[in-house]
């Protein structure tokens, strides 16, 4: 059987474009069944031994940068749209509105959108509501990457606040209101459309006078990618991650989440300045709200793996310890984790994996480290996405599905404004188009993407 051979310690992207379908094909075939369209896995039940399917080869152990061999391209193309079961705590909700705000016909002629509209932020400061998203030629890294700011006083009408280019790749923009002012962060990139190449984090702050803009400069810590900010305690936070570097070259070495606080905005130190990070391992992305009893409950993509295992983990602390965190793995990834709590309940808006168990993690525990992080990124990639509304179930400690937003192929990013009629909240989002044909999350990537604003109503479950 011919064999095609790919070099451990690439990027993901390579990969994925040499040989990720037949990845896709692979891991289908010897995924682990643990209650297929339940949309509740907890941490023990994932199997320690997958059992591989024979057909799909077992791999000698390789190092990271030596060649494996992969078995042949399958045809590739979209998956089924596997929907779990819906679980409602205490409140129902629904989707009541959806629309398209970018691109569109009354955008402001200094903010264009490109083809990607993707990675965005939504913040209500000073009786104004501000939206900043990064556009580009796709969503991988591009020195044709802008991010436009604009601002509304009904989220209908927009007008032009800024635009920031650095001839590198920006995104993650994250917006912080506090104390009066108001500042913009993002994390600048590479050009490599092939590689995940952090140089740090920079900032521009609006000046409350003349509304201007600063010019961007690098503040955190080295090779930062912020993630979110708000308030915590009284006191600003930031969280994010260093290590992004790592990600897609599999060499398993750990990323550091970072817990931060600001007085300026620009200057940071750790919430906890002994303990500035607050969990190690394979974790990136991470978003965290806190509970009715004072404990913080946060999300992490675990996408590098650890001895956790892949997927995500699901943290939380004692009352009041924000920084002494205690976590369980989920063999689902929820990528670009938005939490947030409404009447002491914790909620998730994360991309949904669209197979049968929705798992990241397919247990190839047969195989090394490093295979198994690259074949799991390969049959993910292969597989179609929504953007999705969880609850975290803090009884059981685990995650469970509640609805769909409307999405497709690349999708998620999520941000959210409260609105006033209470239990009423607008999540803005990015997607290929949602009433177009089902698409994998390669083909979303490389085709174009449009932010939209749903509204969900949150109504007591009697």
């Amino acid at each position: 059987m011919a064999l095609i051979q790919a070099r451990v310690g690439c990027s993901f992207r390579v990969l994925c474009v040499v040989w990720a379908a037949s990845l896709a094909g692979a891991c289908a075939d010897s995924a682990v069944d643990s209650g297929a369209g339940e949309g509740d896995v907890a941490a023990a039940d994932v199997a320690a031994d997958s059992g591989v399917d024979s057909d799909a080869g077992v791999q000698p152990e390789v190092d990271a940068g030596q060649d494996i061999a992969l078995p042949p391209l399958p045809p590739s193309g979209p998956a089924p749209d596997f929907v779990p079961v819906a679980t409602f705590g205490a409140h129902n909700v629904e989707v009541v509105e959806t629309r398209q705000v970018i691109p569109a016909v009354n955008l402001p002629e200094e903010s264009p959108a490109q083809t990607s509209n993707n990675n965005l932020d939504v913040i209500r400061h000073d009786g104004r509501v501000y939206l900043a998203w990064r556009t580009a030629p796709n969503h991988f890294a591009s020195p044709d990457a802008r991010v436009h700011v604009l601002s509304s006083a009904d989220e209908q009408t927009w007008e032009w606040e800024a635009s920031f280019a650095r001839d590198n790749d920006l995104r993650e923009p994250r917006f912080l209101s506090w104390n009066g002012n108001l500042w913009l962060y993002m994390a600048e990139l590479g050009t490599n459309r092939l590689a995940f190449e952090p140089k740090g984090m920079l900032v521009s702050a609006r000046a409350s006078g003349s509304g201007e803009w600063s010019e961007l400069t690098r503040v955190g810590p080295e090779g930062f990618i912020p993630w979110r900010t708000g308030e915590l305690g009284g006191r600003p936070y930031m969280i994010g991650y260093t290590g992004g570097e790592n990600i897609y070259l599999f060499n398993l070495e750990p990323l550091d989440i970072h817990l931060l606080t600001t007085t300026d905005g620009v200057t940071f130190t750790g919430w906890n300045a002994d303990q500035p990070v607050v969990e190690r391992g394979g974790g990136s992305e991470t978003a965290f709200a806190v509970d009715a009893d004072d404990r913080l409950w946060a999300v992490v993509r675990n996408e590098s793996g650890d001895d956790s295992g892949w997927g995500s983990k699901l943290c939380y602390t004692s009352p009041g310890e924000y920084s002494d965190w205690t976590c369980v793995s989920d063999p689902r990834k929820f990528d670009s984790p938005l939490v947030f709590s409404y009447e002491g309940e914790i909620y998730l808006v994360g991309r949904r994996h669209l197979t049968p168990d929705g798992h990241y993690d397919l247990g190839y525990r047969d195989q090394t480290p490093t295979e198994q992080v690259i074949r799991y990124q390969a049959a993910y990639s292969q597989s179609p996405k929504r953007c999705a509304l969880w609850r975290v179930d803090r009884t059981e400690r685990r995650v469970r599905f509640m609805l769909d937003l409307p999405s497709n192929g690349d999708t998620c990013f999520a941000s959210m404004l409260p609105l006033p009629t209470p239990g009423e909240f607008a999540i803005y989002d990015y997607s290929s188009d949602p009433g177009g044909p089902l698409l994998n999350w390669n083909a979303g990537q490389e085709g174009p993407t449009n932010i939209y604003r749903h509204v969900l109503r949150f109504t007591p479950n009697d």
